[in-house]
């Protein structure tokens, strides 16, 4: 699929097929993840990839918002490790993490996966529950969770462009 296809098609698959990802799969989104751009080429972030259906059912115990998870194949945890930070006290984690986790999104469905974007920081409840679950080291942030899947649904293409919401040189100049 062409980069601007991938971009403007994208949409979060929340139904999916009871089938397994291949592993080459899992990989190549990972790879994706890790080919995001980077505050300082920090690469701050870290990836747990959970596929045994008891952690994925356990997930909706601290995020409410998950009750899918547990239909994916797999979901992604992405992580930052604060102690790789180069710019304290400005840590640009948040930002690289996003991208990483965009990136995992848009390989997905380049591929023909199905996916959505959990948020888990900054929500103290979302994050104390993972750093629980998946026994996260103490620099270890949870950031956002990807789950993943072959998708049982399929969503028309959505027109996202506003150009009330682009201002030029100055706020409010047409």
């Amino acid at each position: 699929m062409e980069a601007m296809e991938a971009i403007l098609s994208r949409r979060s698959i929340r139904r999916y097929t009871p089938d397994p990802l291949p592993e080459e799969a899992v990989r190549r989104v990972l790879e994706a993840g890790m080919a995001a751009p980077s505050a300082g080429d920090e690469r701050p972030w870290h990836f747990v990839v959970i596929t045994d259906k008891e952690m994925l059912a356990a997930i909706p115990g601290f995020h409410s918002l998950a009750r899918f998870v547990p239909n994916a194949a797999v979901a992604i945890l992405v992580c930052a490790d604060v102690a790789l930070s180069k710019y304290p006290p400005a840590d640009w984690w948040v930002q690289d993490c996003s991208a990483a986790t965009q990136n995992i999104l848009l390989a997905a469905h380049a591929t023909g996966l199905g996916a959505v974007w959990l948020g888990v920081h900054p929500v103290k409840t979302r994050i104390d529950g993972a750093r629980a679950l998946f026994r996260l080291p103490d620099s270890i942030v949870p950031f956002s969770l990807v789950s993943l899947g072959i998708p049982a649904t399929r969503k028309e293409r959505e027109q996202r462009f506003d150009p009330s919401r682009i201002h030029r040189e100055r706020w409010g100049a047409p």
